[in-house]
């Protein structure tokens, strides 16, 4: 194995190794319960479908109480207007 080869190969294990240290954020072994939170969304910033519409931001309104977004759990109720169920 001639010098360049050698150290290519030290490089490349050390990129390997460091790439694996940041791959699994340390938060990830902590599972958070998330919980829906209605009337608390902005327009367009919708988790999921809703009653008017299929799919995640297409909210139209600020605050719609049929919209939710998913929030760690017992955030909602810390919230001006969180509700845990739709209005």
């Amino acid at each position: 194995m001639n010098k360049t080869s050698a150290t290519v190969t030290a490089i490349s294990s050390l990129l390997t190794l460091g790439a694996a240290a940041f791959a699994t954020p340390a938060f990830a072994a902590d599972k958070v319960e998330m919980e829906k939170c209605y009337g608390v969304v902005k327009a367009g910033k919708n988790d999921c479908a809703g009653p008017a519409h299929a799919c995640a931001g297409q909210g139209k309104m600020d605050s719609g109480a049929k919209e939710f977004v998913a929030l760690p759990k017992g955030t909602c109720a810390r919230l001006t207007g969180g509700s845990l169920t739709a209005k």
